[in-house]
Order: structure tokens, then sequence, then C-alpha cells
């Protein structure tokens, strides 16, 4: 059953988004900077693209807070998409070339104390950020705040990989796996851009739609059910 949002409860619902996308934002903006010069010091192809990665998660929040600035966001919801389709596109060129200067052996990785430590860390606070956004979004019949939580949710998988790839060069001396690792990012980047030229975002319920109406339609995304 979809309840109808009261005025009261749309607004807190509208302040928790702003609040999660201002903490995402900061977040992604520390990150990328740390990562970005990790990964030039460690010659490292997976963390600068986990640090371009972080760029395109901040232009994905400021996107949702540009739409919600807006009297009507959804007007703005197509360019908003387009602008981060953009985006993913140039994180996935670029880390797609890097990777494969670096599996025709033109870079050599080294190890990155920092690039472990900072993966770590974005594995542990980016699922909490995705879940809160993606819940409140959902309440809220926002489907851009939806969308972003889902980049955030990528971000999670992004961390994975990178964690991996840094520990096992670091641990084994295996360099490749870096460069699998940032083509596991290149892959995801495509995925995303793909989705959001098209605006396949996940689905959310408008808040003024009746119950009948949320089970004419029934979520069709992975990602709502999570």
């Amino acid at each position: 059953m979809t309840a109808i949002l009261t005025p009261a409860r749309r607004d807190v619902l509208s302040r928790r988004v702003r609040i999660v996308v201002a903490i995402t934002i900061t977040w992604n903006v520390i990150e990328a900077v740390i990562a970005l010069i990790a990964g030039g010091i460690a010659s490292s192809a997976a963390l600068i693209g986990f640090g371009l990665d972080s760029i395109v998660e901040v232009l994905s929040a400021a996107a949702v807070a540009w739409q919600f600035a807006a009297p009507d966001p959804k007007r703005r919801e197509r360019v908003a998409l387009r602008v981060i389709a953009v985006s993913f596109f140039g994180l996935a060129a670029y880390v797609t070339v890097d990777a494969v200067l670096s599996l025709a052996g033109l870079r050599e990785p080294e190890h990155s104390t920092v690039g472990i430590v900072l993966a770590a860390l974005s594995l542990a606070v980016m699922p909490f950020l995705s879940w809160f956004e993606r819940r409140t979004g959902r309440e809220l019949g926002s489907a851009s705040a939806v969308a972003d939580s889902k980049q955030t949710l990528i971000c999670t998988y992004l961390s994975a990989a990178l964690l991996v790839g840094l520990v096992l060069n670091s641990l084994l001396g295996w360099a490749w796996a870096d460069s699998v690792a940032a083509l596991v990012i290149a892959a995801l980047a495509i995925r995303e851009g793909v989705a959001a030229l098209r605006g396949d975002v996940c689905c959310a319920t408008p808040a003024t739609a009746s119950a009948d109406a949320a089970e004419r339609e029934p979520c069709a995304d992975a990602c709502c059910r999570m």
C-alpha cells in the first residue's frame, strides 16, 4: 500500500534528500582529491579511475540538488541525466586507455597504502548513503533521488573492485590486477552512462499516486527491491 504524503512529510523527506546529497558531495570531493593524488604517485589506473568516478558522483549529486532547487524538478531531470551520462562515458574512455597502457607494460602500478585505506573507508560509507537516499527517494516519489542512490551504490562496487586490485598488487605483486580492476570500473561506468542517457532510472512511486496505480505499474528494476 502506498500512502499519500502530507505536505509536512514531503518537506521532511525533501530536507533529508538535500542533507544526504550534501554529505555525498562533500565525501566524494575529498575522496576524489585523495584518490587522484595517490593514484598519480602510485601510477595506479584503478585508483585514478576511482578518483574520476568520485567526480562523476559529485556531478550526479549536484544534479539532484539542482533539480530540487527548481519549482518543478521533473522539468530538469532529462538534462541532468544527459550530463551524468556524458561524464560516465568520459570516465570510461580515460580509465580504459590508462588500463591498456598499464597492461602493455608502459607503466607499472606501485603499492598504495593510502589507496587501500581510501577504498576500505568508501566501502564502509557508500552503502549507507545509498540506502538512505534510495529509501527517502522512493517514499518521496523522486526518480532522480532514487537514480542518484543507484550511482552511489555503483561506487560501492567500484570500491570493492579497487580494494581487491590494490591488495593483490601489494601482496602478490600482481600488477595486472590493478588494470583489471580499472577495466571493471570502466565497464560499470559505460553501463550506467547508457542507463542515464536512456533515462532508465529506478522506479519511484509518485507520492500522489494511489495504491491501485502502484499495483498496475510494478517495479521491474532490481535495485528497487534492494
